[in-house]
């Protein structure tokens, strides 16, 4: 770590002025404040890290940290990341909780849960934050190609949550990469021709010939270290003839040898000293002499190897550039490199670094060897607690190879595939388990190589193929696990809810008839064995026969406190079924205490899901200004995480919103995209969104075409919510019949369910189809007081508006104006605009003049700056906020500047005032 307050003026690279003035801004904006970040991309020798080293000289007043990716190191989980915050590391116990503990436990300081990734790149993020109050700071991340990926996932999304901190984040690669993909780039192209041929003659002593230096400059093609390499390797024979390297070579391979050829010009022991410096990528000069000795090679090897340039050795080991490392390297015979990494492997300390150890002990091996993976086995698990799954899995995997017997082969293999698709490599996980499934497999590791295979295909494509592999494999697994086929069946059964229509053989009733027959549950079942028995009797005896065991099930879900992880996983599903037994209650409070369950853990992968299933709970509840905010917090998770997940939120409060224009765009790629993996949930929720939004326009012949044929989704939990919208577009259709189907239908669930948001809709459903007037007033009746007593506001609401409409249609016109007035009123509050235009429609046609809202005219917060506002309001902290928006607290006070700004306000305690419960993002009334 480097800085000072003022530095010589740097000389500009030759032929990069336009690049060098690039850096230059970057580093005033942090000296005033700002953020930037860029990615320096090109091929190997144009010139990206002299262009680093530029902007490390020309980073006067700040703070420099340096990291680069070693390719020796790229299955050593965190390696550069570590690199980067070491200096930063005294700074550690200023970072929240959660976060200081995740960064612990992933560089290894302390023992913990495993943490997620991204919550990794938050603790950096913060860690660079408090140390940027301080002094601005330049970091660099130099061959970002060669990062291991745990370093590459954390750092990028630092680069992303960038704003208002005083930092510059530089990163130099070959080629692009999609965990860089997105950020600001800057293409290092060749030089042009009157700066290389300048280049050209600063090397070459005496006058060149015009055409060899054109020969010399074709084949460089501008890149300024073939330019200043190219000609070191020839001789002077060559210089005088013209006669150049071979064209077959890519022009890195050229380069590469003519550093070899320089290579094979020292003695012996120069060329093995800078072959052990090459296979030993910490560059910690200790470790290089330990081995050094342990090969034989004398400290007379030193000078030669200085004297060519190519290698500096003081306080660390550095090579000229990367390509004189992988020269060096690659020079070598096999025989030679297995020598030397058996050499580094014994002068790694087994104590220290065991992880570092275990990888050259694998690449001195010559065949399998037992001992050797173990230790990389060992090595995998480390990786793993650390939340290196990457670095875990490429263990495993080299383990693998050196594993003698097939049937040890075979379970690390498998071992190995679970883990690479626990880091998302999916198909590298497929080929493991082909590899599993050559060796000897038992009948236990068979059965959880089918479940893999099924549960890699439901990730892949939540539907399709995946509720008939995940039946197969809970088949396969009854005989050897009880316990796992059950969870398996569960997987299989929320598997095929999702497949719906789209589902390809392995359907819910077939999947409940096997979960059935299959293992009994245990005589004091789990929530979740309860779930399993509860869904395969409903699907197998009907709704009537399941849904104790369900309620049952969800009792059983809030009676813990805490529940253990293989519990506490299926909560989403608790949710979804809260929703099925149409508990309003149940439903807010799991989903609640799961989305508190993702953020204590730090699981931000889960997150995106989860603030969808909220999203809705909002939206549903009438707390649209609430569900934009978790759409916010989505939208960051997305933007952080890279994880998409269908926009319902999003549709839900377009439609409920009336923006037709907004939910068509919204609506399109989900569609496709779920057609083609199979998910027919998506297109049956679209339908009813559908159903809803052009109901609320009154437009209740689009409702019924976009919902008038349940029957195509009757098995799946989301008819009930299809029946609703159809019972009333039909019978403003003029269906009627079609009506009084649909309400058959519905009431064999509603009264079963029992419950006021149930019974509430049965109501309003009937007074829709009632013939009798008296009948029609009290089941309206009925539905208003069931629904006000339920958390489903929406629904509360579009009662008071439907029995307004009634009461106008009987010409009882005082009556209609009370109930279209409280529709409205609570339409209008709820942001719900659809409705609340239709209601208004209904009260003009009563001769009631509507008195608009009056707004006062302000400045707009953006969503970003409402969703700050929002929280700051609730009470949170400026690191809370920062943790729940993934960006850092610094960036939340620049926001709440800006919002206070705004707003005319001068402290928190004022944005309660300012933006109550109802209000909207982008709006302040």
């Amino acid at each position: 770590m480097a800085g000072g307050d003022s530095a010589p003026r740097v000389p500009l690279l030759r032929g990069r002025r336009d690049e060098c003035a690039v850096l230059d801004v970057l580093l005033d904006g942090a000296r005033n404040g700002q953020s930037g970040v860029l990615v320096l991309r090109g091929e190997a020798g144009v010139g990206k890290t002299a262009l680093v080293e530029y902007a490390i000289q020309s980073a006067a007043g700040l703070t420099v940290l340096q990291a680069a990716g070693r390719e020796a190191e790229m299955e050593l989980a965190s390696s550069a990341l570590h690199q980067l915050c070491a200096p930063l590391l005294d700074r550690l116990d200023g970072l929240p909780g959660p976060q200081r503990r995740a960064l612990a436990t992933t560089f290894g300081l302390d023992a913990g849960e495993v943490p997620d990734r991204f919550f990794v790149g938050l603790a950096v993020l913060g860690l660079l934050s408090s140390a940027a109050e301080e002094c601005p700071f330049l970091c660099v991340i130099d061959d970002a190609q060669w990062l291991d990926r745990a370093s590459a996932q954390a750092l990028a999304f630092v680069a992303r949550r960038m704003l208002a901190e005083p930092v510059v984040m530089l990163f130099a690669a070959r080629e692009p990469s999609d965990l860089l993909a997105g950020l600001p780039e800057l293409v290092v192209g060749e030089l042009g021709d009157a700066d290389a041929r300048a280049l050209l003659a600063s090397v070459i002593p005496g006058r060149l010939d015009e055409r060899i230096a054109d020969q010399l400059l074709a084949e460089a093609r501008g890149n300024p270290l073939a330019l200043l390499e190219l000609p070191r390797g020839l001789s002077a024979a060559q210089l005088a003839g013209g006669f150049g390297l071979s064209g077959a070579l890519s022009l890195q391979g050229r380069i590469e040898e003519s550093f070899v050829t320089r290579l094979e010009a020292l003695p012996r022991d120069a060329q093995r000293l800078l072959m052990v410096a090459a296979a030993e990528p910490t560059g910690d000069p200790a470790l290089l002499w330990r081995a050094v000795e342990r090969l034989g090679i004398t400290d007379s090897a030193l000078q030669p190897a200085r004297s060519t340039g190519l290698i500096e050795i003081d306080g660390r080991v550095r090579f000229r550039h990367p390509l004189v490392r992988s020269a060096a390297y690659r020079a070598a015979p096999l025989g030679e490199r297995r020598r030397v990494h058996q050499a580094l492997a014994d002068a790694t300390d087994a104590q220290t670094d065991p992880d570092r150890r275990a990888w050259h002990l694998a690449e001195a091996a010559a065949g399998p060897d037992e001992h050797v993976a173990a230790e990389l086995e060992r090595a995998a698990g480390r990786a793993q607690a650390r939340g290196g799954l990457a670095a875990a899995a490429a263990f495993l995997e080299r383990a693998v190879a050196l594993t003698p017997a097939p049937s040890r082969r075979a379970q690390r293999a498998l071992a190995a595939a679970q883990t690479k698709f626990e880091a998302g490599a999916l198909d590298d996980a497929l080929a493991l388990l082909g590899t599993a499934e050559a060796g000897a497999v038992d009948d236990a590791q068979r059965a959880r190589v089918d479940l893999l295979r099924a549960q890699i295909a439901f990730a892949s494509k939540r539907g399709g193929d995946a509720p008939q592999l995940l039946l197969r494999a809970a088949r396969e697994l009854e005989a050897v696990d009880p316990k796992l086929a059950r969870a398996t069946y569960l997987e299989a059964l929320s598997a095929a809810m999702f497949a719906g229509r789209l589902a390809r053989g392995g359907g819910a009733v077939e999947i409940s008839e096997a979960a059935l027959a299959g293992p009994p549950p245990p005589a004091a079942p789990c929530p979740s064995d309860l779930l399993l028995q509860g869904l395969a009797v409903q699907f197998t005896a009907g709704y009537a026969a399941g849904a104790p065991i369900l309620r049952e099930a969800l009792r059983a879900f809030g009676r813990d406190a805490v529940l253990p992880p293989e519990e506490a996983r299926w909560l989403w599903f608790a949710s979804w079924i809260a929703i099925y037994l149409w508990d309003d209650e149940a439903w807010w409070v799991f989903s609640t205490r799961h989305l508190n369950l993702v953020r204590e853990a730090g699981a931000l992968s889960a997150l995106p899901f989860v603030l969808t299933d909220r999203s809705c709970v909002y939206a549903f509840h009438g707390e649209l200004g609430e569900a934009a905010s978790c759409e916010e917090e989505l939208r960051a998770a997305t933007e952080a995480t890279g994880i998409a997940t269908v926009p319902y939120g999003a549709l839900a409060l377009a439609a409920l919103r009336g923006c037709e224009a907004e939910f068509s765009q919204l609506i399109q790629t989900p569609v496709k995209e779920a057609q083609a993996r199979g998910e027919g949930l998506a297109l049956t929720i679209t339908e009813i969104l559908s159903g809803t939004l052009y109901n609320g326009l009154g437009r209740h012949d689009a409702a019924f075409a976009a919902v008038g044929q349940p029957e195509r989704y009757y098995e799946e939990s989301a008819v009930l919510w299809a029946l609703i919208e159809l019972i009333e577009a039909a019978v403003r259709s003029g269906e009627p019949q079609v009506a009084a189907h649909a309400l058959e239908l519905f009431a064999q669930k509603t009264r079963v369910a029992g419950t006021d948001w149930a019974l509430g809709i049965e109501a309003r459903c009937r007074a829709l189809l009632s013939h009798s007037a008296a009948e029609a007033d009290s089941l309206y009746r009925e539905a208003i007081e069931r629904l006000g007593r339920t958390r489903v506001r929406v629904e509360f609401a579009r009662s008071h508006l439907l029995y307004g409409e009634w009461l106008r249609r009987e010409r009882r016109r005082v009556d209609a104006r009370e109930q279209l007035r409280t529709a409205f009123e609570m339409f209008n509050a709820m942001g719900i605009e659809g409705f609340a235009a239709r209601a208004e429609r209904e009260l003009l046609a009563t001769g009631e003049r509507v008195r608009k809202r009056i707004v006062e005219t302000r400045d707009e917060l953006t969503a970003r700056e409402a969703q700050v506002a929002r929280l700051a309001r609730d009470g949170l902290s400026n690191a809370e906020i920062g943790a729940r928006l993934f960006i850092s607290q610094h960036t939340v006070a620049y926001h709440l500047r800006k919002i206070f700004n705004k707003l005319g306000i001068t402290s928190r305690r004022e944005l309660r005032r300012m933006l109550p419960e109802s209000a909207r993002v982008g709006q302040v009334a």
